[in-house]
């Protein structure tokens, strides 16, 4: 227990340094800020897709699905004739934009009104809406209250929308309003009209997007499997959603590790501190031991300070988690729609267990964090804790030990990556263990490497500046046990910065060589899209034949863009028509690309990309069985192809094989060729002259189409550089309050040298010096460790997460930019120190407390 005595000398010893507290505790909440910042984003993302789910699905326990058109409407009133108590209500949906809504994609729900009530009852608005509205006249829409509201909509109003190539207008003819608020958030996203009236909306008349079904259990799901034509099958509603969401399951685990190595960085600064703390006071801890004081009460006395400074820490983490998760969430969502599929998230979710998670790992982290500290204050005799030098000493006699532990963590980490990978996250999680060794183990060798650094650098010092460069380089030996610490801190953190900086710039340059070798066409048409990496929408087929007549057209190659199904998930399906030889060389293959395999191509094989190769394991010679309107088909592989557009891979076929397997002859986008000697600008503008006739046509030239695609893919990762400022910005902090203990430690020193004709402006070229030489040191030290980061990021963390092979690219201004980084942040943060010191008498400092 701890007598009255101890806990006033921890209060005072708290009051007296207020700012070293403060910055340890702005570490702690920044540390957990991060975390739950980003699992509240991921949590938001799904909760919305769970809640928009929730709400199409109704009360549906199976779904009767089909292919990519969906099924023959035709289906429907068969299941009524031949099992008429089963429920069942027929759905057509798609995805619109509308400007007087706000930014973002909206659904298009087609309902059977007479058909809804055993599913979605909170449609009926508790009786103040009449389903019936919706048959009365074709454009008929209902939307939510408070979608309706923030908009300025009543009934009655026009809603002009835009689906794919068409803009038409929705009429309001009723607003729902359900009881309970989980409804109310469900329904903002929709926008609910008849069936029929969805059909023409999206061209897709006579198709059906699914059969909602409330399946009892004592109910024989073979019989209605029987009835069902070829292509046609029943699922439950729980596996499609389990198979969405785990979709983006590598991505979340991504920002969840890199949210956690900002808690490492703040882990940095917790030690530095509470070992500051400790080393202040070794008098008072030695006077202390002498009168009686129990290791025990020693200890308890650090760990309460140390979970005090956690709970504010952790309080201040969680307000500021939720306030930088809701600009989080933004970015979240935003690479979902980008690479997955179209989620809207309205606001923030937040979750209990999220909150709960992020107090836990605050509360632990800084108990961790502060172990050593403990142990330093239990264990030292009292006698040696009266000495001002016995703590270096100890530090010095553990380096031998911290670097053995280094390099057996990198050896751990080494043989945790050479583990063979899986398709599945399993694999993932290995692999960030054993990144995250290597930067635990490569912190524990930052003394050693520290002392050689110095040991190097002091001569060269001593002859540029003088005894001020010697002074510099001594100092910051002389006190490893703190220096030591505020380097790796920022080691680490400037690392990532290197290591995430070398994957980006070597994945954009995959992506820039493929899009070089992929793009050959000379111009590109498409409809607008609600997804950036596929096309979700259809363009007239008649603008293909209208474009050929033009004599600067050579040939047009036609894209019909899918979602099927597949074990691994929904997967794109690419039905190419028309290919040329310049078509042909646009793909680079990892297996096949030789003359037999487009033969065995254009006789019904398909080509699978790379990532597809990667999660269902398949490859040239296998067979990949898909679900057709004709039923299950075996088609052969004949090649895998490097693709970029995805990382749950593509499917591309033949369009005469993609015809005679399903019943679908829309059309997604056109390339044209032009014939040589003709400007491709000149081409553009009547190509989109005669496009505009045909609705609202994209029309792009492949450099047009190579600068957007580059523009999606730094918007991806626009989250990964917020999280790589955010862990600096940590480091930074950490290295601020090394420096301001380590400044107030050496009152009295620095007050001597004051005393014996040192100027102000040399004490701060003595302090300054200190910290551009930890900075110099954290950024040298990084760069290696960037670049081992780099290299598991690339080949390690991004094949497994994504399946992609990177090219793998140097770029020596990384390498400069972050030593720069590094010894301009530990130059700041010795602002302050050497402004203190050079401020303080030299009187004052050499008085005695």
């Amino acid at each position: 227990m701890l007598t009255r005595m101890l806990v006033r000398s921890s209060l005072r010893w708290i009051r007296q340094h207020p700012w070293q507290m403060l910055l340890c505790i702005i570490g702690v909440a920044l540390g957990v800020a991060v975390v739950v910042a980003i699992d509240l984003a991921n949590a938001s993302a799904r909760r919305a897709f769970q809640l928009a789910g929730d709400t199409v699905a109704g009360q549906a326990t199976h779904q009767i699905v089909g292919g990519p058109t969906g099924l023959p409407e035709t289906v429907y009133p068969t299941i009524r004739r031949q099992f008429p108590t089963l429920a069942a209500a027929p759905v057509v949906e798609g995805y619109l934009t509308a400007p007087a809504l706000g930014p973002g994609v909206y659904q298009l729900f087609g309902i059977d009104p007479f058909a809804e009530a055993p599913f979605r009852p909170y449609l009926a608005g508790n009786g103040a809406v009449d389903l019936a509205a919706l048959l009365v006249e074709p454009g008929a829409a209902l939307l939510a209250r408070t979608t309706s509201e923030q908009a300025g909509l009543q009934p009655g109003d026009q809603l002009p929308v835009q689906i794919g190539a068409r803009q038409t207008a929705l009429r309001i003819v009723g607003v729902l309003d359900p009881a309970d608020d989980l409804s109310r958030r469900s329904l903002a996203g929709l926008v609910i009209v008849d069936i029929s009236s969805a059909q023409e909306l999206l061209d897709n008349t006579g198709r059906l997007s699914r059969i909602d079904l409330i399946v009892p259990e004592a109910f024989d799901l073979t019989a209605l499997t029987a009835q069902l034509p070829a292509g046609v099958t029943v699922q439950p509603v729980a596996a499609r959603a389990g198979t969405l969401q785990q979709m983006t399951a590598a991505f979340e685990l991504n920002l969840t590790a890199l949210s956690l190595l900002a808690l490492i960085v703040g882990m940095f600064l917790i030690y530095n501190t509470m070992t500051f703390s400790v080393v202040q006071r070794r008098g008072l801890w030695g006077t202390l031991r002498c009168v009686g004081v129990s290791r025990g009460q020693l200890a308890s006395m650090v760990l309460i300070e140390a979970f005090i400074i956690s709970l504010v820490g952790v309080a201040g983490g969680l307000v500021l988690g939720v306030v930088l998760g809701r600009g989080l969430v933004g970015l979240v969502t935003q690479t979902i729609n980008d690479l997955y599929f179209v989620v809207t998230v309205r606001d923030l979710a937040i979750e209990p267990l999220v909150l709960i998670k992020g107090t836990a790992l605050g509360i632990i982290a800084t108990l961790l964090a502060a172990l050593a500290p403990t142990l330093e204050a239990m264990y030292t005799p009292p006698r040696t804790v009266l000495r001002r030098s016995s703590l270096e000493e100890r530090i010095r006699r553990a380096i031998p030990r911290l670097a053995g532990g280094g390099v057996g963590l990198l050896l751990l980490g080494g043989g945790l990556l050479l583990i063979p990978a899986t398709a599945d996250t399993s694999g993932l999680y290995i692999a960030f263990g054993g990144l995250f060794a290597i930067v635990i183990g490569a912190a524990l060798l930052t003394p050693l490497i520290l002392m050689a650094l110095m040991a190097v650098l002091r001569p060269i010092l001593g002859r540029a500046a003088g005894m001020l460069g010697n002074m510099a380089a001594r100092d910051v030996v002389n006190s490893l046990s703190r220096t030591a610490v505020a380097v790796a801190a920022l080691m680490v953190a400037v690392s990532v910065t290197i290591g995430v900086g070398i994957m980006i710039g070597s994945f954009r340059q995959t992506v820039i060589n493929w899009l070089e070798q992929s793009l050959i066409a000379d111009i590109y048409l498409s409809p607008p899209s609600n997804v950036a990496n596929r096309i979700d929408t259809t363009i007239d087929p008649a603008l293909p034949a209208a474009l050929a007549s033009l004599p600067e057209v050579k040939a047009i190659t036609t894209f019909r863009s899918v979602q099927i199904d597949l074990p691994t998930g929904p997967t794109t399906l690419v039905a190419v028509g028309s290919t040329t030889d310049r078509g042909r060389r646009a793909l680079r293959f990892q297996q096949g690309g030789d003359e037999a395999t487009w033969t065995a191509w254009e006789n019904g094989a398909v080509l699978i990309s790379e990532p597809l190769a990667f999660r269902s394991g398949l490859g040239v010679g296998d067979t990949l069985t898909v679900r057709t309107d004709r039923g299950l088909r075996e088609l052969p592989i004949a090649g895998v192809y490097y693709d970029y557009t995805s990382d749950r891979g593509v499917v591309r076929i033949n369009e005469a094989t993609y015809r005679q397997l399903w019943d679908d002859t829309a059309l997604s986008s056109l390339a044209i060729y032009v014939r040589e000697g003709y400007e491709v600008d000149a081409v553009m503008e009547r190509v989109r002259a005669i496009s505009a006739a045909y609705g609202t046509i994209i029309v792009n030239s492949s450099r047009a189409l190579r600068e957007g695609t580059l523009i999606v893919f730094d918007r991806t990762f626009a989250i990964t550089s917020v999280l790589q400022l955010l862990a600096t910005i940590v480091a930074f902090i950490g290295i601020l309050s090394a420096l301001m203990a380590l400044q107030l430690e050496r009152t009295r020193e620095l007050g001597v040298l004051r005393a014996i004709g040192l100027t102000p402006g040399q004490l701060w070229g003595v302090v300054l010096g200190q910290t551009g030489l930890m900075g110099l040191a954290a950024g040298l030290l990084a760069a290696p460790l960037g670049l081992a980061l780099a290299v598991v990021l690339t080949y390690v963390i991004n094949k497994r997460s994504f399946g992609w092979t990177l090219e793998f690219t140097l770029d020596s201004t990384l390498f400069a930019q972050a030593l720069a980084v590094a010894i301009v942040a530990a130059l700041l943060a010795g602002i302050w120190p050497a402004l203190r010191m050079s401020r303080t008498s030299p009187a004052v400092a050499l008085r005695d407390e």
